[in-house]
């Protein structure tokens, strides 16, 4: 390929960002970052970086999300490509972004100091940089849209949860109160859910059984479909 034949071409910037939700149990929470350099020092902004040209889009959204999180092997996907000509005041920047779902208790607190970073509940955002405030948004509602034919949720809970945690879950998700009795019905009927014989008693007398997610029947979700 002739090289040169791009020599007179407006060289543009293109970053990654990372939009990292999480979920404490009553609220969905996006993971913020105090940004540490001009344009717009000190604003709250998700999590982002530069591609670096030995690397992927994809390479380079797992590289950011490991470099704040510590994590590899979490739910990642890409969401939406932001380029409108003025969102970036320090320079002509197009912005794919990504948005990952993570256990909020698998998050160190040292991880929080060291890059700045804090939870925030999406019904309480700070003031964003930019467009950033907007990509959330974005991938709230590309969660709720996935969580109805997949089973995303699952990725934000532990390991093992009650049925209802798994509840308080969706309404967090849809923002909206679900009946315990259908809710309940309409998840043991997909035969995803595996029942283990052990109880949470930390909330109740009597307890709460726990469940796991039975990934290899997940292709029941999706034949199901959730709706609230």
């Amino acid at each position: 390929m002739d090289l040169n034949k791009y020599e007179g071409e407006q060289k543009i910037l293109v970053s990654v960002d990372c939009i990292i939700l999480g979920f404490d149990g009553e609220q969905l929470k996006a993971l913020l970052v105090r940004r540490g350099f001009d344009p717009e020092k000190s604003g709250w902004s998700v999590m982002g970086g530069f591609i670096r040209s030995e690397e992927s889009a994809d390479e380079a959204a797992n590289r950011v999300l490991h470099q704040l999180t510590g994590m590899r092997n979490v739910y990642l996907e890409q969401l939406y490509t932001f380029s409108d000509l003025n969102r970036d005041s320090g320079a002509r920047v197009i912005s794919i972004t990504y948005f990952a779902l993570i256990h909020i208790t698998n998050y160190s607190e040292q991880l929080q100091e060291e890059h700045e970073t804090k939870w925030f509940s999406l019904d309480n955002l700070p003031s964003l940089i930019f467009d950033h405030k907007e990509m959330v948004l974005k991938a709230h509602a590309r969660l709720r849209e996935r969580a109805a034919t997949h089973a995303l949720g699952f990725e934000l809970l532990p390991q093992k949860f009650t049925l209802s945690q798994l509840k308080c879950l969706y309404e967090a998700i849809y923002g909206t109160p679900l009946d315990r009795r259908n809710f309940t019905k309409k998840m043991r009927s997909l035969g995803i859910l595996k029942k283990l014989n052990e109880k949470e008693t930390a909330s109740s007398r009597k307890g709460a059984f726990y469940y796991v997610f039975n990934k290899s029947r997940n292709g029941n979700f999706q034949a199901g479909r959730f709706k609230t």
